[in-house]
């Protein structure tokens, strides 16, 4: 449960900090990569490309806004009201010698149209802590563009997520598909896509961790679904893998995962997989989607009849 201080003047002066400070700074091959992610040579892996962007200048009046990072000096906590050195970690929160409180992610975090926002849309509602408070109120929740500096304070964890996954190396699904690409189908006959030989990077569950400062957050990734492009104009989208074809089956359809060609041609079978990406750490959570696509030549032929 959310607590408020009473109007004191210590509260008056860290909400004054925190509500009105300025604002928050900011394939190779048949291999398709999404944006902000490039393909290594030869590897038909995809690779993220994770950058820090810079802070852009604040125009108006100078304000001292609630900042984050570890600052280079002291690198020790020490409480205002007790004048004693203090961990500077308890778990997911961490001691702001500024504020002279401990800081955690309130979860959950209350709705945007709650008045701990003041109008803001972005930052996020904390929890300040002071367990040496000799009287008033311990716990008061409080609005920051970033989370609140400390020899301690944890970094971005939707960064450490971005790392996580791409320690994970993800890749497009190797097609399966019948009639085989090296061969000629026929119009009519029933189509077989499938994932060949499916591995953790290509249909997953694949979990990987990233970690600094000592906090770490965990991703998991996996295929949720596969959306076929058959090139004629039609679309199929299975949930699974698919059920690979084998000779026994002879002109059954797919019990999963098929299409049937109506006319001759030369198509481009397009696969994309769509993973989804759950991360968690620091207090927070969050989900990823990424999509991969891989392709498959196809020719489609009409059977002739001979007449004597």
């Amino acid at each position: 449960m959310l607590k408020r201080l009473p109007l004191t003047c210590v509260t008056l002066t860290v909400l004054a900090v925190l509500l009105f400070g300025g604002p928050a700074h900011a394939a190779n091959g048949s291999v398709q990569c999404p944006p902000g992610q490039k393909a290594e040579p030869n590897s038909g892996v995809c690779v993220l490309i994770v950058t820090t962007p810079g802070v852009p200048a604040t125009p108006g009046t100078p304000v001292t806004p609630v900042t984050s990072g570890a600052p280079a000096s002291p690198q020790k906590c020490v409480s205002p009201y007790s004048g004693k050195e203090v961990p500077c970690r308890d778990g997911d929160s961490w001691y702001s010698n500024a504020l002279g409180c401990y800081i955690s992610l309130t979860h959950p975090q209350p709705p945007k149209s709650d008045s701990l926002w003041n109008l803001h849309t972005d930052g996020a509602i904390y929890d300040c802590y002071t367990p040496d408070l000799i009287s008033g109120t311990r716990t008061y929740p409080l609005w920051s563009a970033t989370p609140p500096a400390g020899p301690v304070a944890p970094p971005d964890p939707a960064q450490l997520a971005q790392q996580a996954l791409s320690l994970m190396r993800l890749k497009a699904i190797t097609v399966g598909i019948v009639p085989d690409p090296s061969g000629v189908g026929l119009v009519g006959m029933p189509n077989w896509m499938w994932v060949t030989n499916p591995t953790a990077n290509t249909w997953g569950p694949l979990t990987r961790g990233a970690s600094a400062a000592g906090w770490t957050v965990t991703a998991t990734a996996k295929v949720s679904k596969v959306t076929w492009n058959m090139g004629d104009g039609q679309v199929v989208v299975c949930n699974g893998p698919g059920t690979r074809y084998q000779d026994s089956y002879g002109k059954q359809q797919s019990p999963d995962c098929g299409h049937t060609y109506t006319r001759q041609g030369a198509y481009t079978v397009r696969a994309t997989s769509h993973w989804v990406i759950t991360w968690a750490g620091i207090g927070q959570t969050g989900t990823i989607t990424m999509d991969l696509t891989n392709t498959a030549p196809l020719t489609i032929g009409e059977a002739q009849v001979l007449r004597q």
